[in-house]
């Protein structure tokens, strides 16, 4: 087989948003920022939002509302109360 047929023959990928993976933390504190520039209370609303699981809680800026979306709420309680007992 030519190269251009192996080349041909492999899976190409592809992504319409090629976002770099990121912790959740720093999408937390970006979603915290976006939230702070548009003038709201950055911890009340993220508690909203936490307790009610209502993204309009959230602002859109700087698509700070799907940030939050793709991170588990589970998992972000889990890492909460990890952190704030220090264990």
């Amino acid at each position: 087989m030519s190269n251009a047929s192996e080349t041909n023959q492999k899976t190409q990928r592809f992504s319409i948003h090629e976002e770099k993976d990121m912790t959740m933390k720093e999408a937390l504190y970006m979603v915290y920022e976006a939230l702070k520039e548009k003038g709201y209370d950055p911890i009340n609303q993220l508690v909203g939002y936490i307790i009610s699981e209502d993204p309009t809680y959230i602002t859109n800026h700087k698509n700070a509302r799907g940030l939050i979306r793709k991170i588990d709420r589970d998992e972000l309680m889990d890492e909460l109360i990890r952190n704030y007992l220090g264990i």
